[in-house]
């Protein structure tokens, strides 16, 4: 490979080199009477990992709470989460916060609503409601997709 251009594709990664390899007659092996066994490597120690017996499930009483939040920033969200997680409705409030930051926090609800079976629902423009997988919300919602103001956070 002596051509300079092809040296760099290789370098840069968009050409496969060309190796060439050199064949060389197979040597005869000299045959001892015993085998001796390979010697057996000990395996890494394994840590089990302990799951905790009781997993935590919502209780599927009536609800007698429903949480309010009025984030400013993101890290607003694990207050959104561990009241989630707990079973307790939320509703998240979006008008103290820009624009990007609010885009972030609904992607973070979305993903927490879905991986506990819950749901998201817009209420307003700026307002969403997270219920867990036990509460039944009722209501038109179409109301809500004929919002006007939606379009800042429309899906794209």
């Amino acid at each position: 490979m002596s051509n300079p251009l092809k040296k760099t594709m290789v370098y840069l990664g968009l050409a496969d080199e060309e190796e060439t390899y050199e064949e060389t007659a197979p040597q005869p092996v000299a045959r001892k009477q015993s085998v001796q066994p390979a010697p057996v490597e000990k395996a890494a120690p394994v840590t089990p990992l302990h799951r905790p017996a009781v997993v935590r499930q919502p209780a599927a009483g009536p609800v007698s709470e429903i949480l309010t939040v009025h984030p400013k920033q993101y890290r607003d969200a694990q207050t959104i989460a561990e009241n989630f997680r707990e079973g307790i409705p939320v509703i998240i409030n979006l008008s103290q916060m820009s624009d990007a930051d609010a885009r972030r926090l609904i992607d973070f609800a979305s993903g927490l609503s879905l991986g506990l079976y819950g749901r998201i629902e817009r209420v307003t423009s700026k307002v969403f409601l997270l219920s867990p997988e036990n509460i039944a919300v009722s209501g038109d919602g179409a109301i809500a997709q004929a919002d006007p103001e939606a379009a800042p956070f429309a899906a794209q």
